[in-house]
């Protein structure tokens, strides 16, 4: 894994959060988005935090 790469958080037609790299947000629909994050691991615990908000449902 590239350490230069960033994370993001993007809510789902669900309302589950995914993690998804950077490259793959682009050309995104208009769903809500966190990010960009460091490393993975800051990633999954925001979204733990969103979680506990109420912005996104556990899988």
């Amino acid at each position: 894994m590239s350490d230069s790469q960033n994370w993001y958080i993007v809510k789902q037609k669900n309302g589950q959060c995914k993690i998804i790299p950077s490259p793959q947000v682009e050309g995104g629909e208009d769903l809500e988005c966190w990010g960009p994050f460091a490393s993975q691991q800051e990633a999954i615990a925001r979204r733990i935090g969103l979680i506990r908000a109420g912005k996104c449902k556990p899988a």
